[in-house]
């Protein structure tokens, strides 16, 4: 084993942070220095020149003295485990030319300046705050890590001994193995194997557990129900199947497969050609792909990897629907426990504990964020929707008083994609159709995840949660998706028949799953299933959750065409086995000459025993709420800090909101970028304006009270939310209903039932919406022993409501931002009529009560009239703005809406009842529009042909002064400062901003408020008309130069450069660095190459510098780029991972020797931003005709800072003239400051071109945003064209 030290792995802020956490436990800690250190398994000694490529693969971050001495503690990778950046630091060393090392891996020294020594105590005291202990080990000697490489032996077969022990022996089984099985499973399995007469095997034992979890067949959703003594008519799957049958239309598959499937718009969606790999655009129907689901236990013990897995795993669960699918935008949500954030607790956030093995509500929302956030970003799929709910209080209820909140949080990740007509439905498996493992090895990970979901938090074994918990490698999956994107790309002649996603149980779940789809069975080796780990057993081999991963069924003679699409992917697939006609699942094992798993498909999947609920209704008393004594300003103030409420920038951010080019609207709202949308957006293609929506809804605390109350305001806060796209009929929506309850605890159980029973059979019907979608999970209870007490924490019954709807215009999409028309006036909706209930509302919470009556949806049709209507004013251009009333009432509304435009209100409140406390915080369903004063006498007409005219009210009028003023009956009840409000509003955001990451940058955004004379984005000024076609003469000789759109493996953002490229008159070619090492495609053939965005090998060794790294150590890929280079009639462009990549290459580059190369961002966060950039007077190519243009542009990045060579870079690459673009602040400053510069880079610096102008790299996305609807916001005069188009149009008028 060879050991290299590395560069620094934390940066000063995290070092002071990592102290400050370290000296209480320890005070004779006097500092610490960090390293990584790198740890390579070889086959053979390297020779010199192996060791100097070696050397400088390993040569990323930034560069400071080796420390003296021996590391006090090493943290590495955890036993048995490969961390994802092995495998990608792995790969990069095997492609440049490296083929005998087996295996890099690495780990943080921690070197640690002492006054005294470490004892055992502090050594305890200390070892947590540095390493994770689901994922991580801490080592006291380096030579401790030569365990990393140890490899154990294959472990052995289990058998449990049925002859000799009975049914008492599948007990123990069932309690060794964690399986969870019920009694009546332990019976069927024991009867089963009797009439086998054969003992059952480990293997067989949890294939069938993770089958028959309630995880997996949601036996509860399919029980028999006994309420009060009644048996009842119908199951909870049953009445949310009833929603589809009374509206099918617009359906195309419900309940059968991965994930739903509804009409979407025809659209020009662009395909690569399989022949000529050229992007073409084809005309066809873009079919939404629908799915949500959760991962709420991997989240409660290890919050970053349960998050970043639960994401992963829903993305499988699209791309894994019909024939192949390609997700395409996303949306999270967590529920948690009071925050309180040390320094910033709340007086309502009660601190009742929590069991050790379980993080945070803090940890949670610090770490689980990234998780999610981190795995949407690699793979490509921009986040665009979510919800945050914090809740944890002392509540009455049928025992008493009790604790309810979410200590087991809810995690939960969807999405929206899109499917070709011909791939709907999944294909029938014909017998010897090859079954192919296709994605990531199998590891020790991730083990009985489905029956560990399928427990109370605390009910199961610490080493089973630890077993439980998931790795991710999102690169990988981005792989996975671009080999089904290539078969899908086939057309009709797509060599997949059958695909299923694996997820829960693994590849135990996942096979019989694809064969039992066609009756089938089928016959496996187990050795031939691709594995890291030669110590695991055939129970692990076959059972791991190892992510990533997908399972197909490809026809025979068609094996060899996948597998050239797999092998142009650097995807690895193996085929494991093949399907039969014989309804035997059968395994073998090549190394022990066994068989693990023989046993008949309908054992497996038949007939388990139907569970029935025999449960009862518990009423108790709930008591009224004493608000008398409450200030209407304190209540404003204490409203606004809630999380619920609270700006969201801390969780939008760290999300990469504009890969693919396809996004209309996102969360951030207006020229200050304001996290106030009620709805995602995004354009069917490059070219038109169809489109699909998205939006959520959630009151989970309400059920607390009346659960079919909560059930249907979820479903209505959705539908409010989705109002403000342009979607044409509320009939045309689709839902994804998500369940969670904690089943078993008193009257939880008939609560859910009475939910299910409002939502599926009553509400949804009358609506005239379908739920052809969804999930539950029933064990959202956290239980635990502490100082001798049991304790509880139990989560409300909480249904989360995702929306989805294909859209008629995405242009027309509805913003809370106020217009600055003069004239105008906010009307109320107000579908709650006049109820005002505050039961569980945040009025209530925020004075630690609940209340007795929560707001409740008690007139569906009015919601329909007033749906559609707020879609035809929409479609006549009536509404200036809009946004739905949800958590914090009306005036949670009307203040996001005054921020989102800075602009003052004048609330009135009279018109809405004698008690303004309700009228101002009710969270009763609701809709604010702004409509023009001189329309109001016809928009009343409307309202009162559509019934809603006396549920109408004129609640608001715009203010120049800034300040939001609320009267109620000639009283003034409020008269704050905008800025003031706002600033509490985001406090939430700024702290968490501050504990996560560099409390510095945090500090700037916090403080960016007070800057009352900001223009934000508004400052955009153009120098350049972006309608002006300069290309045009050279698009209209027909000619279309060849552009390579350059990827590597982790490479995402390909399609929307190629649609720029098109754009401008283009032929664009997708290029794989597998077709130039092969020698399929030379860059000779081309006038430009591209190096697309994205996350090539998951951003190892430094962002892009592994895939330049390939370049400059493969002596073939050198001689190819360096040839183009030289060319004089050549051009380049290198944006974001390709900007880092092209740094990187600068010594094959002419003209670029003052070219920095690219670190983490200052805020050491992934930023996601619209930022102002101008744009300067340079020998670019690629922006001439642009000087002195100041205008929005995308950034999604985590290593954009510019570091420069010499202390003087910055001055000398803008002395030389070759910085094009660089980032300003509001006023037109060059600046450093956060978020204006996302990076961090000295003077602003973003973009630089070499000498002739030629090669141009920019940290930015031009590609993203070359169409005015693609960003977040614009000015109104701009057309079609977005400016940034200009760059490509330059490059065409360039090539001549």
């Amino acid at each position: 084993m060879l050991r290299l030290i590395g560069n620094p792995a934390l940066s000063e802020f995290r070092i002071h942070r990592l102290l400050e956490a370290l000296r209480p436990a320890a005070p004779q800690i006097k500092g610490l220095t960090t390293r990584y250190v790198h740890f390579i398994a070889v086959e053979r000694r390297l020779d010199p020149q192996e060791r100097e490529v070696l050397s400088r693969l390993l040569d990323y971050g930034t560069e400071a003295p080796a420390p003296g001495g021996e590391p006090t503690l090493l943290v590495v990778p955890r036993a048995g485990t490969i961390s994802p950046w092995s495998t990608k630091a792995t790969d990069i060393a095997h492609n440049c030319g490296l083929a005998d090392i087996e295996r890099i891996e690495r780990g943080i020294a921690y070197y640690i300046e002492l006054d005294g020594a470490l004892d055992e105590q502090a050594l305890a005291a200390i070892t947590p705050l540095i390493h994770d202990r689901m994922t991580e080990t801490v080592l006291l000697h380096e030579d401790d890590a030569e365990g990393l490489f140890s490899q154990a032996e294959p472990a052995p077969l289990g058998i449990i001994d049925l002859a000799n022990g009975g049914r008492e022996a599948l007990e123990e089984a069932d309690r060794q193995l964690g399986l969870a099985l019920a009694p009546d499973e332990i019976d069927y399995l024991y009867e089963n194997y009797q009439t086998l007469g054969r003992n059952p095997t480990d293997v067989e034992l949890m294939m069938f557990a993770q089958a028959n979890s309630e995880h997996c067949r949601h036996k509860i959703f399919n029980a028999d129900w006994i309420i009060d003594g009644e048996r009842q008519p119908h199951s909870l799957f049953q009445m949310i199947r009833n929603t589809y049958n009374a509206r099918p239309e617009g359906v195309l598959s419900a309940y059968s497969d991965n994930a739903a499937v509804a009409e979407g718009a025809l659209a020009r969606r662009l395909l690569v050609d399989p022949t000529t790999l050229v992007y073409r655009p084809v005309e066809e129907p873009a079919h939404l792909v629908m799915k949500v689901e959760t991962h709420n236990h991997p989240t409660a013990i290890s919050p970053g990897p349960g998050a970043a897995t639960g994401a992963g795993g829903e993305i499988r669960d699209e791309g894994a629907t019909g024939r192949g699918a390609r997700p395409k935008a996303g949306l999270v949500g967590f529920s948690v426990s009071n925050l309180r954030i040390p320094g910033a607790e709340q007086p309502w956030e009660l601190d009742y504990g929590r069991p050790a093995r379980i993080a945070s509500a803090l940890d949670i929302m610090l770490e689980a964020p990234i998780g999610a956030a981190a795995y949407n970003n690699e793979f490509g799929r921009p986040n665009l929707v979510g919800y945050f709910r914090s809740f944890e209080q002392k509540v009455p209820g049928p025992e008493g008083e009790e604790v309810r909140g979410y200590h087991k949080p809810i995690m939960i990740a969807g999405g929206v994609g899109n499917i070709r007509e011909l791939h709907v439905e999944k294909g029938e498996v014909p017998p010897q159709a090859q079954i192919v493992v296709l994605g990531g090895p199998s590891m020790l990970i991730g083990l009985g995840g489905g029956a560990a979901s399928s427990m109370a938090s605390g009910q199961s074994d610490e080493e089973l949660d630890f077993a439980s918990v998931q790795r991710s490698n999102p690169e990988m999956e981005r792989r996975a998706q671009q080999v089904i994107d290539a078969c899908v790309a086939l057309g009709a002649d797509n060599p997949i028949v059958s695909i299923h996603d694996v997820g829960a149980g693994g590849l135990s779940n996942a096979i019989p799953e694809i064969l039992d789809d066609s009756e089938r069975g089928g016959r496996f080796e187990l050795r031939t299933i691709p594995s890291d780990d030669p110590g695991m057993s055939p129970m692990q081999i076959w059972c791991n959750e190892s992510q990533e991963r997908y399972v197909l069924a490809i026809a025979a003679d068609r094996i060899e065409q996948f597998a050239e699409l797999c092998e142009r992917e650097r995807c690895p697939f193996a085929v494991v086995g093949e399907a039969s006609t014989e309804r035997e699942l059968v395994v073998g094992d090549g190394h022990f000459d066994n068989t693990p798993v023989d046993m008949p498909m309908e054992m497996l999947l038949g007939k388990p025993p139907k569970m029935l609920r025999d449960v009862k209704h518990h009423p108790f008393a709930k008591p009224e709420l004493a608000l008398a004594d409450v200030s209407p300003r304190e209540a404003a103030y204490r409203v606004l800090r809630h999380p619920a409420v609270a700006a969201k920038n801390f969780l939008i951010t760290i999300g990469d909101r504009t890969v693919t080019g396809l996004v209309a609207r996102d969360q951030m709202v207006g020229p200050w970028q304001v996290p106030v949308a009620d709805v995602g957006v995004t354009a069917s293609d490059h070219s038109g304006y169809t489109g699909e929506a998205m939006a959520m809804g959630e009151r989970s605390p309400a059920a607390v009270l009346h659960a079919p109350a909560s059930g249907r305001m979820a479903v209505g806060e959705a539908l409010t939310n989705l109002a403000a796209a342009l979607v044409g009929d509320i009939r045309k929506v689709n839902l994804s209903a998500n369940w969670m309850a904690a089943a078993g605890h008193p009257g939880e159980d008939a609560a859910l039932y009475d939910t299910v029973k409002a939502v599926g059979m009553e509400l949804c019907p009358r609506l005239g919406i379908a739920i052809p979608v969804g999930k539950d999970s029933l064990s959202m209870k956290t239980v635990w022993r502490e100082n001798g007490e049991d304790k509880a924490v139990t989560s409300p019954l909480s249904l989360v409501v995702s929306a989805f709807a294909a859209v008629e215009d995405v242009r027309r999409t509805l913003t809370p931002e106020l217009s600055r028309e003069p004239g105008t006036v906010l009307l109320l909706i107000d579908l709650g009529k006049g109820a005002n209930r505050l039961g569980a509302s945040i009025l209530a919470q925020v004075y630690d009560q609940i209340g007795r009556r929560p707001a409740d949806l008690d007139d569906p049709d009015a919601l329909v009239r007033a749906f559609n209507l707020i879609q035809a004013l929409n479609r006549e251009g009536r509404l200036l703005a809009y946004h739905d009333r949800g958590d914090g009432g009306l005036f949670a509304t009307l203040a996001e809406m005054a921020f989102a435009a800075r602009l003052g209100l004048d609330v009135e409140l009279d018109a809405l009842g004698r008690d303004p406390l309700a009228a101002l915080f009710s969270e009763e369903l609701g809709m604010v529009v702004q409509v023009r004063e001189r329309e109001l006498d016809d928009i009343r007409a409307r309202l009162r042909a559509a019934g809603l005219l006396s549920l109408t009210h004129v609640v608001a009028r715009p203010r120049e002064d800034d300040r939001l003023r609320v009267r109620h009956s000639g009283e003034t009840l409020l008269d704050e400062a905008r800025v003031d409000l706002e600033r509490a509003w985001i406090e939430v955001c700024y702290r968490m901003q501050a504990l996560r990451d560099n409390p510095d940058c945090a500090q700037e955004e916090y403080d960016n408020l007070l800057d009352s004379d900001s223009p934000g984005l508004g400052a955009t000024r153009l120098s350049f008309d972006p309608a002006e076609d300069v290309a045009a003469p050279f698009i209209g000789s027909g000619a279309r130069p060849r552009v390579a759109i350059l990827r590597e493996q982790g490479v995402n953002g390909q399609v929307e450069m190629a649609a720029a490229f098109d754009r401008a008159g283009f032929e664009a070619v997708d290029v794989h660095m597998t077709d130039l090492a092969a020698g399929r495609q030379d860059l000779a053939g081309f006038k430009g190459l591209v190096a697309c965005g994205g996350f090539s090998y998951g951003d190892v060794l430094g962002a892009g510098g592994g895939w330049a790294k390939s370049v400059l150590f493969n002596p073939k890929l050198r001689e190819q780029f360096e040839a183009f280079f030289q060319r004089e009639d050549s051009f380049g462009l290198g944006i974001c991972n390709g900007c880092q990549m092209f740094s990187v290459l600068r010594e094959l580059i002419p003209g670029t020797e003052l070219w920095p190369r690219f670190m983490r961002n200052r805020s050491e966060q992934f930023e996601a931003r619209l930022a102002l950039v101008e744009v300067l007077e340079s020998p670019s190519v690629f922006l001439q005709g642009m000087a002195g243009s100041r205008l929005p542009i995308a950034v999604a990045h985590g290593e954009g800072r510019a570091e420069f060579a010499d202390p003087a870079g910055p001055k000398q690459v803008l002395d030389a003239g070759l910085v094009g673009v660089r980032y300003i602040d509001p006023h037109g400053n060059p600046t450093e400051r956060y978020p204006y510069n996302p990076g961090g880079t000295e003077g602003g610096i973003t973009g630089l071109c070499n000498t002739d102008g030629r090669f141009t790299i920019m940290m930015p996305h031009p590609e993203r945003v070359f169409r005015s609807l693609q960003f977040s916001w614009h000015p109104k005069e701009w057309g079609e064209d977005g400016p940034w188009l200009r760059m490509f149009r330059n490059a065409r008028k360039w090539v001549g």
